[in-house]
Parts: C-alpha cells; structure tokens; sequence
C-alpha cells in the first residue's frame, strides 16, 4: 500500500525535476579583453568614428550581445578579436535602434574557412562564408573566421560577411525572409522598398551597377549586400545610390526622413 511518506516523496521529486529543468537560462556577464578598445579603434571603422559617449555606449551594448550568445569554435579558435569583430557586426546595424536583441538567434559557430551545403571544411566546393541557419540549425549562425577578419581588416571593400548575416537575422525577424524588414520599416514604404530592390538587383545584372553581384541572388541578398555597403562606405553609398541610401537611413537610423 502506498503511503502518504511516500506520496509526498514523488511530488519533492516531481517538484524538484521541474525546477532543473525549466529553470531560467543564466546569462553569463562577458567580460570584454582589457584592451578591447584598441581593437575596436584599430579594425571597427563605424565604432572609431563615433564620439566618445556614443563608444561607451557601443561598448555597453557589445559586452550584452556577447553575454547572452553563445560562440563555439568549430575546427577554429576563437579569440579575443573574434569575439570583440563578431559583437561589432551584430550591433554596427541595430546601433540607433533602441532596445533591440537578437531573439532569434542563441548560438554562433565559428568555422577557420569556407565551407559547403554539406558543412565540410575540405574539397573544392567550399564557397559559403557565413550562414543563417535553418531546420536543425533554426536560431544558430555559421561564421568563417577568415572571411570575418577580412571584413574588418580591409577598410576599403564594401564587403563585411558578419554584418552581412546579422542582416539576415534582421530581416527574418518579422517572420518572412524576403529582404524586406517590415520590424524596422515602416508600412507605407514597403512597396516602394521592394521596387527599388527590384530595380537595384536589374541594374546589377545589367552591368550598371558597383554593388556586388550576389546581391543580384535575390531580394533578400540583395538587401544583405547593399546594406554592407551602406555601413562600410557610408560616404561612397551615398553618393552613388542616393534612393538607396535614403530608405535605408529609414530602416537603420531615422525613419522619419521627409518624402
């Protein structure tokens, strides 16, 4: 015969499994290297042309970025400058917006070099850089440790593969992936937003264009890549693709720009 003792030693057990298993997820606080602010200074263009403030407040927002993604080497040490490079991409775009987290993304596996659709690191058929994961990988990034070094150490590309994905990560967090990032737009542009993709992506195939061609992939790399160019070469951006440039000081920095 079951007894009350007993009884009231299953619901402890039932009570206690239920705690370990739900219990809230720690955050742990990164701390950021000692010398955190030479690099930033030394391969972060958008961070070492801010003010004084706004880098503490860069700063702030990297170290919670950090603390609350997990990064993993895959093959590939990560290092303090991976680590500081893969904070900077990730709030370079979502700087002015307030409040912004990445909810849909908790992991960041970090690769030495390209790889394929079948994840290998070996053979003649690596030609993927960075990657947002889908399926298994739903809320995981993939990064090549080469490939986001370069983005930062060659201050003259419009290319840098880390903003690139955290732009797609933007752009599927209103639940379509379509280069169109309608959490951060406003509704009565959109329309005008996805002509002017169409548009961009024709004069690229035409040859009239300087943006890199993978953007002519589709609408959503089309929005990666321009958006790349838009926080690599503000100054070149804007003076060769000023409609562009405009919508997307809408979507990133100030979305009340007269019409």
């Amino acid at each position: 015969m079951i007894t009350v003792l007993q009884i009231l030693f299953v619901l402890v057990l039932i009570i206690i499994i239920i705690l370990f298993v739900f219990r809230p997820k720690r955050t742990e606080n990164f701390a950021l290297p000692e010398h955190y602010p030479d690099l930033l200074n030394d391969y972060v263009k958008f961070y070492a042309n801010l003010h004084e403030e706004e880098k503490k407040k860069f700063e702030t927002r990297v170290q919670k970025f950090l603390s609350g993604v997990k990064i993993t080497g895959v093959q590939a040490e990560v290092e303090d400058l991976d680590r500081v490079l893969i904070g900077a991409a990730a709030i370079i775009p979502v700087y002015f917006i307030r409040d912004w987290e990445y909810i849909n993304l908790r992991e960041i596996l970090v690769y030495p070099g390209n790889f394929n659709m079948d994840f290998d690191q070996h053979g003649n058929t690596r030609t993927i850089s960075g990657m947002v994961g889908t399926g298994a990988l739903q809320n995981v990034m993939i990064l090549t440790k080469w490939e986001l070094r370069q983005g930062f150490i060659n201050s003259n590309s419009h290319r840098n593969t880390g903003i690139h994905e955290f732009i797609h990560l933007i752009d599927k967090m209103d639940g379509t992936f379509d280069g169109v990032p309608e959490i951060l737009l406003e509704r009565r542009y959109v329309a005008q937003w996805k002509q002017l993709l169409q548009e961009t992506i024709s004069k690229m195939r035409r040859g009239e264009s300087d943006i890199d061609m993978y953007g002519a992939t589709s609408t959503v790399e089309c929005f990666s890549v321009i958006s790349e160019y838009f926080f690599e070469q503000p100054d070149l951006f804007a003076q060769n693709h000023s409609e562009l440039n405009e919508m997307l000081e809408r979507i990133f920095i100030k979305k009340n720009i007269p019409s």
